[in-house]
């Protein structure tokens, strides 16, 4: 079978990781930045806007591509999954329509709210500047400001963690609109909700999902969980799929959220197909939706792919033919612990062209796993581009062991410009977030 991974980050490295495990499967990639992880094990590769629909159809078609793969999330807004369904090419990712769980943060708090799914919080769009400033004053500023479209994980702003008052949030909200943040001028604001947040990751066949293990990323670039919003720097999940903070009952309410919004958009005529993701926040009143996304988490896809047994173009196949339901996820009972590798200056302006160092013997030796993210390869080394440049996991019995196995393995990786969030499934934090779900449940 030949499978076409379209996307060149750590998240699509581990998609061709388990793909490569997968058996008589031949891997083609289209990236706009030559991943050296995914190039290595792909029989051809195409460096090209993941956006260039015509471009990419064409690719597989002259290739006999016969399934294909979408990482970002860029592409599936635009329709790329539709134009290559036309041509008879079969796609696990979701159509446009069905993506704008993820692409429109308006329709899909719409959705919950027409079909009843639990996990509600109030919420309204604006498209004027005084009628959004008047919902913050009905909110007492407690707020968390989402420009509608896409902003790859970092145009989300929230009371007490990016603006500390009402007149910050003001500011921001001019901001959207001038700027058109996320593409338009236009605003969804949501009440603050304190919890502690998770990630339920699934596979979907437009009736039944498959649940992955639950994982907690953390986006704030610095330690502690300061400083500006990342796309993520790092992750860590436990081997009996739960969280040091989540209890079985809280992981398979949120799985049946994830069921229910599946069968909601069958309901609406856009049937989903692939992976999905929800953001959730855990509180004392149970489980409430940040956001879904139509795709794997980055870096929650390194997590739980490594921990795939089961042959995943199979699982792909059979998402596709909607015979998800005779399938089983065959999970390695481990922990893992992932820790990403940035320019210095990633979060406010990235040093880009950097060299860095990666001994890939050396990380294999402690029994990590390597993904490539945002770097260009060159002759014995690597550069870091404005983005993420790798990331390492750590895999082991606990989390605790995940995490050292995870520091063991940075030390392959040397350059004086990356900056690592090493506190990152460390006892330390963790045992924070414990103590802090216990006192919003007063225990």
């Amino acid at each position: 079978m030949n499978v076409l991974i379209v996307g060149g980050g750590a998240r699509e490295h581990a998609m061709c990781d388990t793909l490569h495990r997968s058996k008589n499967v031949t891997i083609f990639t289209i990236m706009h930045n030559k991943n050296p992880g995914i190039a290595q094990m792909s029989k051809d590769v195409l460096i090209e806007k993941e956006t260039d629909v015509k471009t990419i159809v064409d690719y597989a078609l002259d290739h006999e591509i016969d399934m294909t793969l979408i990482g970002p999330e860029a592409p599936l807004q635009i329709g790329l999954t539709d134009a290559l369904q036309q041509k008879g090419i079969m796609v696990c990712a979701p159509t446009k329509n069905a993506a704008r769980i993820e692409t429109d943060k308006e329709w899909m708090r719409d959705l919950l709210k027409k079909y009843e799914i639990s996990g509600q919080i109030r919420y309204e769009s604006f498209t004027t500047i005084q009628k959004a400033i008047r919902f913050i004053d009905d909110l007492n500023g407690e707020v968390a400001l989402k420009p509608i479209g896409l902003t790859g994980g970092k145009g989300v702003k929230v009371s007490g963690d990016h603006f500390k008052n009402q007149d910050e949030a003001e500011l921001y909200i001019k901001e959207i609109f001038k700027n058109k943040i996320g593409g338009q001028s236009k605003v969804l604001i949501e009440e603050k909700i304190i919890g502690e947040e998770f990630t339920l990751q699934a596979l979907s066949d437009g009736s039944s999902i498959l649940p992955f293990p639950a994982v907690q990323d953390h986006k704030r670039l610095q330690p502690d969980d300061k400083g500006p919003n990342t796309g993520g720097m790092g992750s860590y999940s436990r081997k009996d799929g739960l969280l040091p903070f989540l209890s079985k009952s809280d992981y398979e309410e949120a799985a049946s959220v994830l069921q229910d919004i599946i069968e909601a958009l069958g309901q609406e005529s856009c049937p989903y197909v692939g992976p999905i993701y929800g953001q959730f926040i855990l509180t004392a009143e149970g489980s409430k939706i940040i956001e879904i996304n139509a795709r794997f988490g980055d870096p929650e896809a390194m997590n739980v792919l490594p921990l795939l047994q089961s042959d995943y173009a199979e699982i792909c196949s059979a998402m596709i033919n909607g015979t998800i339901n005779e399938k089983k996820l065959n999970i390695l009972q481990k922990s893992t612990v992932c820790k990403y590798v940035v320019p210095k200056g990633y979060g406010y302006k990235s040093m880009v062209d950097e060299k860095i160092t990666v001994d890939e013997d050396h990380i294999k030796n402690t029994g990590a796993r390597l993904f490539y993210a945002s770097v260009n390869k060159k002759e014995g080394y690597v550069t870091t581009t404005s983005s993420r440049s790798l990331a390492v996991v750590g895999i082991a019995s606990s989390i605790s062991e995940a995490e050292q196995v995870a520091e063991r393995a940075l030390k392959g990786i040397q350059s004086e410009n990356i900056y690592i969030r090493h506190d990152i499934g460390t006892n330390v934090l963790i045992n924070k977030r414990v103590q802090h779900m216990k006192e919003l449940r007063g225990m």
